[in-house]
This record gives structure tokens, C-alpha cells and sequence, in this order.
């Protein structure tokens, strides 16, 4: 029992770190919704201004990174959880190693989400 009393810290810092992992994607979810929104919002605008012909000179992408966006969002709570599982039962079985696969590969995937969001960006200067 002493040694469950010693690892009660362990499993709340396990929790912490889903948790901070949850936001992040929760945070990339919601930007991504808003660029979504704010994409049907200027298309329906441009609807409703139908005295005067409005030519667009470059294309709209905002739906389409908003989208990206929201992916990016999921594909980060999905892999924190699966770390979160991987770190509990290492705990548990006090076989705990630490997980560069998971840091990794959403670094990269937020770079790549970057990445696009700068050539978005870019474009539409």
C-alpha cells in the first residue's frame, strides 16, 4: 500500500499532462471552427451584396485550413490519449520509460499545420 501511496503523485502528473495535451487540441479544434466560420460568413456576405458583381482575385482556403486545423485538433487528442493509457499502465506496472514518439510526432504534425497556415498566409497577401 506504501508503494500505491508513492505513486499517487505519478498518476496525478500523468493526468496534468493529458489534460495540458487536451487543451492543445481543444485550442487547434476551436481556431480551426472559427477559420471555418469566418470562411461561410464572407461567402454569405458576398451573397447578400447582389446589386454589385464581386469578382475574387485569389481563392479562399479559410474552409479548407480551418479544416486542417480541426484535424491537426483530433489527431493530437487521439495520440495523447493513447500516451496517457501507455504512461498509466507503465506506472502501474513500474516499467516507466519516457515517450519521445508522442512529442515527436506532434511537434511535427503542428509544424506541418504551420507550415500550411504560413503558405495560407503567403498566398493571400
Amino acid at each position: 500500500m506504501n508503494d500505491d501511496k508513492n505513486k499517487t503523485g505519478d498518476y496525478l502528473a500523468n493526468e496534468r499532462t493529458f489534460l495540458a495535451w487536451l487543451r492543445t487540441s481543444v485550442a487547434l479544434m476551436g481556431f480551426g471552427l472559427i477559420l471555418v466560420k469566418f470562411s461561410v460568413f464572407l461567402k454569405q456576405i458576398t451573397l447578400l451584396d447582389s446589386n454589385r458583381v464581386i469578382i475574387h482575385t485569389q481563392k479562399d482556403y479559410s474552409g479548407l485550413t480551418g479544416m486542417v486545423l480541426v484535424a491537426a485538433g483530433m489527431a493530437t487528442l487521439f495520440l495523447s490519449y493513447l500516451n496517457y493509457r501507455s504512461t498509466h499502465r507503465k506506472i502501474k506496472e513500474n516499467i516507466f520509460i519516457g515517450n519521445n514518439t508522442l512529442i515527436l510526432t506532434v511537434t511535427v504534425l503542428i509544424m506541418s499545420v504551420s507550415i500550411f497556415l504560413i503558405g495560407y498566409l503567403f498566398t493571400s497577401l
